[in-house]
Parts: C-alpha cells; sequence; structure tokens
C-alpha cells in the first residue's frame, strides 16, 4: 500500500468528485480477452441508470439503431453518476466520478458488479465473487487532485510495459506515451481528441480544468517523464 492513502468510508456526498478502484478478489482478472474489456465498458454506459435493463436486450436496440442510422433515436436514462475518466486493468478498475443521485456511487457499482459478474461467471464457467467486496473511494477536494487523479488514472497502464516505472523512472518516455496513446481501455483517447468509447464519459469539466485536449495531453506526459511527482499527489493515491 503506498503512502499518504486516505480512504473516507464516510457516506459518499452528491456533487462531489471521487476516484474508485475496483480490483479482482486476490488480484485475479478480471479481463481475459478483448471481449471482456468490451463487455466491461459497455456495461459502464449501460448500468449507469436507475432504471432496470438487460445487457443482451440492449445490445439488440443498438444494433438495430445503427441498421437504420437513426443517429437522433433518444436514449432515456437517470443517471447515478458522471462518469469523468476511466481506466480498465487486466486485474483492476479506475474510475473518477460525480455523484448525482443519494448513495449513487453505491448503487452503480453494486449495480455494474453484478452485471458484469454475471456476465464473466457465466462465460469463464465460475461461481462466486469477482471484484473485493468493497470499492475504495478517494474524495477529490481540489482542481490540483482532480488534476493529479486525471493524470494518475490515465497513467496506470504504463505499468503493464514498465513494471516499476513509478519508482524507478521510465527508460523510454517516449515509448511509454505512445503505448497511452494507443491503449484502448481507458477514456485518455477521447480526452486528446482520438474517438474510442465518447459516449461514456462527459469530458466537459476535465477539459476545461485542464485547458482542452492539449492540456489534457501535456499533463500525462510529463507524468510520464517526471515519474508521476508521487511526492505531489496527496491523498488521491490507489494502487
Amino acid at each position: 500500500m503506498p503512502l499518504d492513502v486516505d480512504i473516507d468510508y464516510s457516506p459518499l456526498l452528491n456533487n462531489e468528485i471521487y476516484h474508485i478502484v475496483n480490483r479482482g478478489v486476490g488480484d485475479s482478472l478480471t479481463f481475459q480477452d478483448i471481449d471482456d474489456y468490451y463487455r466491461g465498458i459497455f456495461s459502464l454506459y449501460e448500468f449507469n441508470t436507475i432504471y432496470p435493463i438487460e445487457i443482451r436486450k440492449q445490445r439488440e436496440k443498438r444494433r438495430l439503431i445503427k441498421a437504420r442510422g437513426d443517429q437522433q433515436s433518444e436514449d432515456i436514462r437517470d443517471l447515478f453518476v458522471e462518469i469523468l475518466a476511466f481506466c480498465f486493468m487486466p486485474n483492476h478498475i479506475h474510475l473518477l466520478l460525480r455523484q448525482i443521485k443519494n448513495n449513487g456511487i453505491s448503487d452503480f457499482m453494486r449495480k455494474y458488479g453484478t452485471g458484469y459478474v454475471s456476465y464473466f461467471n457465466k462465460k469463464y464457467e465460475r461461481k462466486g465473487h469477482l471484484f473485493q467486496s468493497r470499492f475504495r473511494a478517494i474524495h477529490i477536494k481540489t482542481d490540483e487532485q482532480l488534476k493529479n487523479a486525471f493524470a494518475y488514472i490515465h497513467t496506470n497502464p504504463v505499468s503493464l510495459i514498465e513494471p516499476n516505472w513509478k519508482e524507478k523512472g521510465i527508460s523510454n518516455p517516449q515509448k511509454a506515451i505512445k503505448f497511452l496513446e494507443n491503449y484502448k481501455w481507458s477514456s485518455y483517447q477521447d480526452y486528446i481528441g482520438k474517438k474510442n468509447f465518447p459516449s461514456v464519459t462527459n469530458r466537459q469539466y476535465l477539459l476545461k480544468i485542464l485547458s482542452g485536449t492539449e492540456g489534457c495531453r501535456k499533463y500525462v506526459e510529463a507524468w510520464v517523464k517526471y515519474k508521476g511527482e508521487i511526492k505531489t499527489l496527496g491523498n488521491i493515491i490507489l494502487e
């Protein structure tokens, strides 16, 4: 566990932003192939509503809309949370969420977990929990913490090619930056203007805080080049 971690288990507040981490039980893989990643990200969007849904029916609905070319079809949802950023790693997920409804983050995480785990267990013929019983939440209280959380979340995939980069630095920063720009399973591509999963996140607020797409790019690249400046993170670190 890194230093300076301050995990707050008090009730989460409406209109406040939280960095959420949910890990696989015993650090087990939560995404084993490309279809799992797609299903996980699709589920982020679809389960973010107070209304009951069935993924199978939602996928059929999307297929019919695409076949008709009906881009204006109304998508009726009543959101639990505003998803500001996300990153999927092989054994855990990072989310940056603003709570909209009372208990919205907890209800969303429960609904997401139930739906995705049901898919995963059926596919891999397993039973039981996939994620740890309780997600971890860090309250983001300042714009500086918000910018740091944004960079921390989106640079997480560097550990897939440089496992100890935060402690030892990166042998080839440009390679790491290129890797992040091509890493499909996060919101980073959409933040730097490469259309990937644009419907999942609401990017307006962070784009304003970080001075647009180029500001987002520069902030993340600075993190890569300077090892994330771990000492400045305050309480937003969650491995």
